[in-house]
């Protein structure tokens, strides 16, 4: 799909699937969560733009890459989303953070707005938002929504699992911000879950149900 990256590593694959299983305890899901985020963070941010810097290492002055510009915001759709975040963070300890409380109605599947809390003078920052699963969308699409209304220009989305249907609604709001994901499933059932998916990830992360 245009504007869908697959991150087909064989290590996210891997763990992936032993996050799928029904068997994986809720101690082992929050293991793989973590792990499984540090290498998509990875990928996520493989073009991220470098400056050249002086520098001195034991042996003599170089000019050395870093980071260009300012730095990076993870925005995390609560409550999962936070399972990526902390492995994310791990690799870029120096992100901001930027957290969207947003939940489903289980009858309507739309989405409903708690909690918002995101860093100043965003308009610069390139913001990645992570949430485990793009299912119906339309969580991801109301977090979008508000990081846009607080400045955001330069956003990439990132989760575990993706439906059809849910790239779908999300490419139709929000066509210029990229999707990164470990799958594609196949398709929602009747209750808006991602099939063959993963379950709840939430519930299968904090042990909730």
């Amino acid at each position: 799909m245009d504007g869908v990256t697959v991150i087909n590593h064989p290590l996210v694959q891997h763990k992936l699937t032993i996050m799928r299983k029904k068997e994986t305890s809720t101690a082992g899901f929050r293991r793989l969560l973590r792990e499984i985020s540090t290498l998509l963070c990875y990928e996520v941010t493989r073009d991220l733009e470098l400056t050249m810097e002086t520098i001195e290492t034991p042996m003599q002055t170089i000019q050395a890459p870093v980071l260009e510009g300012k730095k990076l915001v993870f925005a995390s759709i609560l409550r999962a989303g936070n399972g990526l975040l902390e492995g994310m963070l791990e690799l870029v300890p120096s992100a901001r953070v930027s957290h969207v409380g947003v939940y489903r109605d289980h009858e309507t599947l739309e989405a409903v707005e708690y909690y918002f809390k995101a860093p100043e003078s965003m308009s610069e920052r390139l913001v990645i938002v992570v949430d485990p699963m793009l299912a119906t969308g339309n969580s991801s699409i109301a977090a979008i929504d508000k990081l846009k209304e607080r400045g955001a220009t330069k956003l990439r989305f990132l989760c575990l699992l993706a439906a059809p249907e849910g790239i779908r609604n999300f490419q139709a709001a929000h066509p210029d911000v990229p999707i990164y994901t470990a799958s594609i499933d196949s398709h929602l059932n009747e209750q808006g879950y991602i099939v063959p998916g993963l379950g709840d990830a939430g519930d299968r992360m904090y042990g909730t149900k």
